[in-house]
């Protein structure tokens, strides 16, 4: 009769202490999402500070709309295909600009006395036959 009371009892604190886990894990999730929520409302709250000063407000016009000052000329620049090239966001990394290495005036007059002793060869002649057909 013990054993029977105790398994209930088992059981039933079981099934509570999974209760609560459950609800634990919950509160927590929620918690994590409230600090979210807040950490946008701060980033939108300072966009909003943002759009109060004059300079920022111009500044969105010049890049958003391409807006200008009186007096000012713009300029809009066209790709190969004829469309505008869209402005590039970010800078590159200086590190990563490849940096050439300038030569002596002697260095690049020898290079060109020794490719004159030494000329390249000559570029192929175009095909006449293309596709087995004479053009």
């Amino acid at each position: 009769m013990l054993v029977l009371v105790l398994a209930v009892l088992t059981v039933s604190y079981a099934s509570s202490l999974r209760a609560y886990l459950q609800q634990r894990s919950h509160i927590g999730d929620l918690k994590v999402q409230i600090a979210e929520r807040e950490a946008s409302i701060d980033q939108l709250e300072r966009e909003k500070r943002r759009w109060d000063d004059p300079a920022y407000v111009k500044a969105q016009a010049r890049a958003r709309f391409g807006y200008l000052m009186p007096g000012e000329s713009g300029f809009e620049v066209i790709g190969v295909d004829g469309r505008p090239l869209e402005a590039q966001a970010s800078l590159n990394d200086p590190d990563e600009v490849i940096r050439t290495v300038p030569k002596a005036w002697w260095t690049a007059a020898w290079e060109s006395v020794e490719l004159a002793g030494n000329p390249p060869p000559p570029d192929p002649e175009p095909a006449e036959l293309i596709d087995g057909t004479q053009q």
